[in-house]
């Protein structure tokens, strides 16, 4: 009788060996983020010796075996728990994907990753692996405009309701929020913080706990998403704090040299596979060359932001106490101060961040002559990149949310919002100082 065939024979897994890292600890010292950025996830045996690992631009992958196609399958197609068993076709994984997924997930000891090919084609997916017709959404405010966009406008179409609280709500105005909504299926608590523009932070710690005292150990007890970009993975790690999910616009940080447009989500890993078999059907998976040029991001990450952050230090510590500046939101103040903002701060932030929301006294008017003064800086939406950027998120980014929710979030049209890269901070000072004198 014929030997059976072997698992490897099967399944194919000699076409793809899971990479492990060769060192991830010394001498019981688990080795830090930004040293596992410089190879973690991959072998350069597999691909020929090379140091880094090329970009596998290819649409599909050989099977070994018939069987082995069959296993794949079942994976895919959820009929075996676990995904894919290997590489299948490049809508559902590829090499550098899975290289990317590995590194991001270590930031935020996050169980496991998924990239997507812009951020909104990460929020969007993770709505429509979870929200169903009927469902509430509640999420805090404001979030950046196309996201309200996505829940108000596009979901709504299909019967889903959403309820909001400020993103700086107290315990007692988060229970009421979530109480209200509990009378109904609840598919998502969908935070950001800070918030966009404003900088304004949610206390994650009090929506877990109120989440849980509400839901208890209920098997359809909501999960807690939030959108990590302005601060993260540096500056803040939301699943210490409660959240189940992170969301990420790799474009910015990750990214960090305006030069690519990606997403990404990072958690537990039940709700991860719910989203990848969404990610699955609609096809919003990151292309192999966005994700290669994600991993040459990734390995100068801490640096960048790091020197970013010191920057705007400097920077926002000149703008407190100019005449022509009504309010600096910047993060970093809250280390000194009081008040619950300071406290959120304290227990959720290890920093400032380098975006904050600057109020000019004056209007519109006197907040273009600002921008358009701006020699250094550039007049640009994003953030997180390499370069200062500022922009006017009234008439801008949030152009589209109506006029009065603008006002009662505090999207005011003397608000402008700067991103502080790389440059040198006495330049940024000298033209922050030069634009603010053209007003």
């Amino acid at each position: 009788m014929a030997d059976e065939p072997t698992e490897q024979e099967l399944t194919g897994v000699e076409t793809r060996v899971s990479p492990k890292p060769e060192v991830d600890a010394i001498g019981g010292r688990r080795l830090k983020p930004a040293t596992l950025m410089m190879g973690h996830g991959y072998d350069p045996t597999l691909s020929e010796g090379a140091l880094k690992p090329p970009v596998f631009l290819t649409s599909t992958f050989v099977f070994p075996n018939a069987a082995a196609g069959k296993r794949h399958f079942e994976g895919v197609t959820g009929k075996r728990p676990g995904g894919a068993a290997g590489l299948v076709y490049s809508r559902f994984n590829g090499p550098n994907q899975e290289i990317l997924e590995d590194r991001l997930g270590i930031w935020e000891g996050a169980e496991d990753a998924l990239t997507f090919s812009s951020g909104m084609a990460a929020i969007a997916t993770l709505f429509l692996s979870l929200v169903r017709p009927g469902d509430t959404i509640v999420h805090s405010g404001p979030l950046y405009a196309a996201t309200e966009t996505l829940i108000a406008r596009v979901l709504g179409r299909f019967g889903v309701h959403w309820l909001d609280f400020p993103a700086g709500a107290t315990r007692e105005e988060i229970d009421n929020v979530l109480s209200k909504a509990a009378s109904g299926r609840v598919a998502l608590i969908y935070l950001e913080s800070p918030a966009n523009p404003t900088n304004a932070l949610v206390d994650v710690e009090a929506v877990a706990a109120s989440r849980d005292a509400i839901w208890g150990s209920a098997a359809e007890k909501p999960p807690i998403a939030i959108d990590n970009t302005f601060l993260g993975p540096l500056w803040s790690q939301p699943l210490q704090h409660g959240a189940d999910v992170v969301v990420y616009s790799l474009t910015k940080y990750a990214g960090g040299h305006s030069d690519l447009v990606a997403g990404g989500v990072l958690g537990s890993k039940a709700v991860i596979d719910t989203i990848r078999a969404m990610r699955n059907t609609i096809g919003t998976i990151c292309d192999p060359n966005t994700a290669w040029m994600l991993l040459r991001s990734l390995e100068t990450l801490e640096l960048r932001m790091s020197r970013a952050g010191e920057n705007a230090a400097k920077v926002c510590a000149f703008l407190r106490d100019h005449p022509k500046v009504e309010h600096v939101g910047y993060l970093g103040f809250l280390a000194e101060a009081e008040g619950r903002q300071a406290d959120i701060y304290r227990r959720h932030c290890t920093g400032g961040g380098s975006t904050f929301s600057l109020y000019l006294k004056g209007g519109e008017a006197e907040a273009f002559r600002f921008l358009d003064s701006l020699k250094i800086a550039k007049l640009a939406v994003s953030l997180g990149g390499t370069e200062t950027l500022a922009s006017h998120p009234a008439a801008m980014t949030h152009l589209s949310v109506p006029d009065a929710r603008k006002q009662a979030l505090g999207i005011t049209d003397n608000l402008v919002r700067i991103s502080i890269g790389v440059e040198d901070a006495d330049d940024l000072i000298a033209d922050m100082e030069q634009a603010l004198a053209a007003i």
